[in-house]
């Protein structure tokens, strides 16, 4: 069996689905199952068996026997949020409690950390830094952050984990996110609405509006590298998991408006004050540790990820 938490979110459903289109059939999907609409990403795959992530634990201890590997990729994800307490019981102490599980019964661990955990990136964005002189700018930044330093300490680890830094993750599967959801899923919604795309104007004499850059990935190569991994089951460690290649908002809005056949309009707003002075202007991962492991696949260029999104993906949701 291999065991996928948040099986129903973004990324855990794609992983789902692309590790059955690969023939590994014997899933057990752990998340919370009230959500209406991340239950749509699990439509059709009704066979697997389901498992609540309160219940979670006390099912592994009646069934470690029968699993070869752990994917921890639920986490609360909204940046917005800023009550820590959330943050710690379910991105913190019940991560803490599947790797500790996973020590016990002998389980390889992949977990989720993100690149929040960078702050405003004044140490740069390479995963050889040590995360105990990291500032990331918001509590699920800060609470990514502390379970990583917390797995470095851990005398007693699984014999193969590996934690990985996702950067700005896109593709199938958001529609539930609201407004944690892509640049990318709301660019075409709103295009779609009203013909123009409004942008955050910088508030950084560095940058011009638009040119914030992020490191965006498709979520397809994000579930490439995982499974990767599931199968290299060495080089335990931290990992960026992004192109290595910033990419601007100027660019990434280009790229929508030629995936939808639409001349580009542009408008210009102010960065919302709740967000302005915790915006990050630039993420670039440095994926040199993950090359060196072996992993030598190209990543999705940013204009063929959403032109396939737009067109295989969002347009028929429009629909």
């Amino acid at each position: 069996m291999i065991v996928i938490t948040g099986a129903a979110g973004f990324i855990g459903s794609r992983l789902v689905e692309i590790l059955l289109k690969n023939q590994f059939n014997d899933l057990v999907l752990v998340d919370d199952f009230q959500n209406a609409q991340k239950q749509q990403n699990l439509r059709g795959k009704e066979n697997l068996q389901k498992i609540d992530r309160k219940d979670f634990y006390k099912w592994l201890d009646h069934n470690h026997k029968h699993i070869q590997f752990v994917f921890h990729i639920g986490a609360r994800t909204d940046t917005a949020e800023f009550n820590f307490s959330i943050f710690q019981e379910l991105n913190l102490n019940y991560s803490k409690m599947v790797w500790n599980k996973c020590c016990e019964y002998g389980l390889p661990l992949i977990y989720a950390s993100s690149a929040a955990t960078y702050g405003s990136g004044e140490y740069g964005f390479d995963d050889e830094i040590s995360p105990e002189i990291l500032k990331p700018l918001n509590p699920y930044g800060i609470s990514k952050n502390e379970f990583d330093k917390w797995a470095l300490k851990q005398d007693i680890t699984p014999y193969f984990w590996a934690g990985f830094k996702f950067f700005n993750v896109y593709g199938p599967n958001e529609y539930h996110k609201g407004r944690m959801a892509s640049v990318v899923f709301h660019a075409f919604n709103q295009i779609s609405e009203t013909g123009y795309l409004k942008l955050f104007k910088s508030h950084n004499s560095n940058y011009l509006d638009g040119e914030q850059k992020r490191d965006f990935i498709y979520v397809d190569d994000v579930v490439d590298v995982l499974i990767y991994f599931m199968k290299l089951r060495k080089n335990s460690g931290i990992y960026n998991l992004g192109t290595g290649k910033a990419r601007s908002f100027n660019e990434l809005a280009n790229a929508v408006f030629y995936a939808m056949k639409k001349t580009p309009n542009i408008q210009f707003i102010d960065t919302p004050e709740d967000i302005r002075e915790k915006y990050q202007y630039f993420t670039e991962a440095k994926i040199e540790k993950l090359r060196n492991v072996g992993y030598h696949c190209n990543f999705t260029s940013l204009e063929d990820g959403i032109y396939n999104y737009v067109n295989n993906y969002l347009k028929a949701l429009n629909k």
